[in-house]
């Protein structure tokens, strides 16, 4: 494959609801563009991007891959992105590195929430996109009813490129309204036809060529003045308001029988950005040295940088770094600079990678997307640059996680591995965490669903042999005590030698501090230098609560008196006393179970307001406050850790996939009685 000038280079993700046939597009523009002899299926498990074992056996994309195509003199990089919401990460990282979108609707379904929710995220991004109403030979959703559906959900700047001839089972091809080309489908390929007549399309064309005169001050003087637009202008007035984000064209098609693909590479041609067309031709960061603003222009002239985006873990090849190049040219045999962890790494190896094919290249220039192996220190997010021109990009948002679970491995003797190789894992896919929780020894792995979590325990025995069980975490509970009370305690040991002897009299009671230790012994009853051992003991006993053996906290110990021995008092005795003190003395204070409360923040359509303030109430959620935002309510709420541990299933369901929530630790509350008797029982088995 050869290295292309940067106007000659489209970076374009596929977005979309999961099941609306993204990869099948895909597959469909290998092989108009002559890289495949034949369309891979998804059924079969022989597509280029869904390559891992994992996507073949679930039969939907689970990774992004990368899919450069060559078509008639220019290089279209494909960015394949999974449609389920558990692998929005994916995305997340994908966004980075591309100039186009194309959001890809199912026509028997029409809009999804996935294509709401891809849709809002290209706004925010202000990324250009093309609509492709996939499965028009299927649809049980009329084309105008689609298309309306499109302009209540997306706006004014839907605008339709394509108009079908037939529909559902009659579905025969299209008339291009921009080019006025129709294309039908003859039964094995799709062809230049005539349009059909009597079909009515004047008006779809006159409302796109007064979106051309809005392009500039001539073109409208043009169209005020009823002067025809030249094919040219057209397509520049176009091409003007779609990179600005004022027009979204609407195609259709059938990728099954390669119908609307041709006129999806012309689209990438005339409408999709060439990346030093983004963003005024410049890529933001800073100096790492004086965290000043730097600015590099998307130019081969410049010196190297990139942003690595993705990486891949290969257990035979290693670790994968894919990368995109924001200024300059990277070569092979060249020694480079990673910003962040600021050391230096060697290229010995690029590639252009397309699925899991790689194909060598001796660079990579400004504006396209490649590949290397064996980087040392490098991580999904990094900046890679020149090592005397230095530069710091943003790293890249993935979601936290808001799923955990405890997972062992089902062989004890894999104890030590699987932490290593769930490690590799979080490297290939960081809105993934691991987590170890010493409190409850357990080794908890998080991330943003059900199947995302199930994927990585899959992927843990086909890469790396290690099978492994999964299980609800176990609950960081605290105890702490409502009364007060005083008490001795007093270790008295004779041996052969010299004994142990320690005396101590204490009052417990409740603080708002986590621990607190008060002296207020007089006359030196116990001598100074044990009274440190006093407090230590207090704080090693406090490890293991009296009710179900959760650590003791919010409490005030204050030593008020007690006695020595002249020869066998020491430390150890005087730590033993007050341990003693301790186990004699919380039982009798009014001990109570805590549990953790989280902050969580909910966001959700007005629609589903109501359901989920109940469901939150339900779950002994504290509602603190309900605020517009943006077109959805966010809702702030207090709510138990225990409760809380499925929400992410539970919400989705509840909302249709549209609710999303935040949650962290804010602090612990007394456990309900019934609970905290369940909770003091199971621990007592």
């Amino acid at each position: 494959m050869k290295n292309y000038d940067i106007d000659k280079i489209k970076n374009i993700i596929f977005l979309g609801h999961g099941g609306s046939g993204k990869t099948t597009i895909i597959e469909a523009l290998l092989n108009v563009a002559g890289v495949t002899s034949r369309m891979g299926n998804i059924e079969e498990g022989n597509t280029v991007s869904d390559f891992e074992k994992e996507e073949i056996q679930r039969g939907f994309s689970i990774n992004t891959s990368i899919i450069p195509i060559e078509y008639c003199g220019n290089k279209y990089n494909i960015l394949d992105t999974p449609g389920h919401f558990d692998f929005k990460g994916e995305v997340s990282a994908a966004l980075r590195v591309v100039g186009g979108a194309v959001l890809v609707v199912d026509a028997t379904s029409g809009i999804e929430i996935g294509t709401e929710k891809a849709n809002k995220i290209l706004e925010e991004k202000n990324i250009p996109r093309v609509i492709f109403i996939n499965k028009m030979d299927k649809g049980f959703i009329q084309y105008s009813k689609i298309l309306e559906e499109l302009k209540d959900t997306f706006g004014k700047k839907i605008a339709p490129f394509c108009v079908p001839i037939g529909e559902k089972e009659n579905f025969e091809g299209f008339v291009n309204v921009v080019d006025l080309k129709a294309r039908r489908f003859d039964g094995e390929t799709c062809v230049d036809s005539e349009i059909p007549q009597g079909m009515e399309i004047s008006s779809i064309r006159d409302m796109l060529l007064e979106a051309v005169a809005e392009s500039n001050e001539e073109l409208m003087e043009k169209f005020f003045n009823g002067e025809k637009f030249t094919d040219e202008e057209i397509h520049t007035g176009l091409h003007k308001g779609i990179v600005n984000g004022d027009i979204i064209p609407v195609l259709v098609g059938s990728a099954i029988n390669s119908i609307g693909i041709h006129t999806l590479f012309d689209t990438f041609l005339n409408y999709m950005p060439t990346p030093n067309e983004m963003q005024d031709g410049e890529r933001i960061g800073e100096n790492p040295k004086t965290s000043e603003l730097k600015i590099k222009k998307v130019d081969v002239e410049e010196s190297f940088s990139a942003i690595v985006f993705k990486t891949i873990v290969d257990p035979f090849v290693g670790r994968i770094s894919l990368f995109k190049v924001n200024s300059g040219v990277l070569r092979k045999d060249t020694e480079i600079f990673n910003t962040n962890k600021n050391k230096k790494e060697k290229i010995s190896h690029l590639f252009f990678l397309r699925g899991i094919t790689q194909i060598n290249s001796d660079e990579i220039r400004a504006g396209d997307i490649g590949g290397t192996t064996k980087l040392q220190h490098t991580q999904t997010g990094d900046t890679l640059c020149n090592i005397n021109d230095p530069i710091l990009y943003p790293t890249i948002d993935f979601p936290e996680p808001c799923l955990y679970l405890a997972v062992e491995p089902m062989n004890k003797n894999d104890d030590e591995k699987i932490s290593t190789f769930l490690q590799k894992l979080t490297d290939e896919d960081p809105a993934f965490k691991i987590e170890r929780n010493y409190e409850t020894k357990q080794l908890l792995i998080g991330g943003q669903g059900e199947k995302h979590l199930q994927v990585i325990t899959h992927k843990l025995r086909n890469k790396f042999g290690v099978n492994s069980v999964t299980s609800e975490p176990k609950i960081s509970y605290r105890e702490t005590i409502k009364g007060m009370i005083e008490v001795q305690g007093k270790h008295k040991k004779q041996t052969g030698g010299s004994g142990q002897y320690g005396d101590v009299h204490i009052r417990f009671e409740p603080s708002n501090e986590k621990f607190e230790f008060i002296d207020k012994v007089k006359g030196g009853t116990v001598p100074r230098q044990y009274i440190s051992a006093v407090e230590k003991g207090i704080v090693e006993a406090s490890q293991n609560g009296i009710l179900a053996g959760y650590p003791l906290i919010n409490f005030k110990a204050t030593l008020l008196d007690g006695s020595y021995h002249s020869v066998d008092s020491n430390e150890l005795s005087f730590k033993m006393a007050a341990m003693l003190a301790y186990r004699l003395g919380v039982p009798k204070a009014k001990p109570i179970i805590l549990e953790p409360i989280m902050k969580v923040e909910v966001l959700v359509p007005n629609d589903y307001l109501g359901d989920v303030i109940g469901d939150l109430n339900k779950r002994r959620g504290k509602i603190l406050g309900i605020i517009p935002y943006g077109d959805q309510q966010k809702i702030s709420v207090d709510a138990p850790q225990r409760e809380m541990l499925k929400y992410t299933t539970d919400l989705r369901a509840l909302t249709q996939a549209r609710g999303e929530f935040t949650l962290e630790f804010k602090k612990f509350e007394e456990l309900p009685e019934k609970i905290s008797e369940k909770i003091i029982l199971e621990n007592k088995e």
